[in-house]
């Protein structure tokens, strides 16, 4: 992969680059330096594209269970080996985000709300963000073009070129 330094160690280019690709698929739009948007950019886009290839793939089979005496037979879901591949590598190179408690939500329906989900970034990404671009990616016949690098002026203070990277 050809990526530029950004005037930083490997470990603390990967780091920052990380916090940012997570930031920005939390968030849907991130401000920083043009460098930064653009590496940002590329790997967001990487990793849109593992989602929308393998969100589909769910296995689901029936179990039977015995409660009271009576057996039922449920639906369970799970994720096929494609999703599951994709969900570890996204687990890997993204940071974890959590769920913020909505302005007057009580504790309780906080805990309702968010109960039975582990890392919402990822839910995030399988069930709101690889659907809607794999839609699009149907409907125009390509793939790509996720994001979108705006640029926005100077910084004050050290008069750095800076840009917004944002989900389209």
């Amino acid at each position: 992969m050809n990526t530029q330094k950004l005037s930083r160690p490997t470990d603390e280019r990967k780091a920052m680059l990380r916090g940012l690709v997570s930031d920005l698929l939390w968030y849907g739009k991130v401000e920083t330096t043009t460098d930064r948007a653009k590496a940002v950019a590329r790997q967001a886009e990487k990793y849109i594209t593992l989602a929308i290839n393998s969100y589909e793939d769910v296995v689901t089979e029936d179990k039977k269970t015995t409660v009271k005496g009576k057996e039922k037979t449920v639906k369970v879901s799970k994720d096929g080996p494609k999703k599951l591949a994709a969900r570890r590598k996204l687990l890997g190179n993204l940071y974890f985000r959590q769920e913020a408690i909505m302005k007057g939500e009580k504790p309780s329906s906080y805990k309702a709300r968010i109960k039975g989900i582990e890392n919402p970034l990822i839910e995030k990404i399988f069930d709101e963000i690889a659907p809607k671009y794999a839609a699009r990616k149907n409907e125009l016949g390509q793939g790509g073009g996720y994001t979108r690098v705006v640029k926005t002026g100077v910084r004050r203070g050290d008069n750095a070129m800076t840009a917004i990277v944002e989900l389209i």
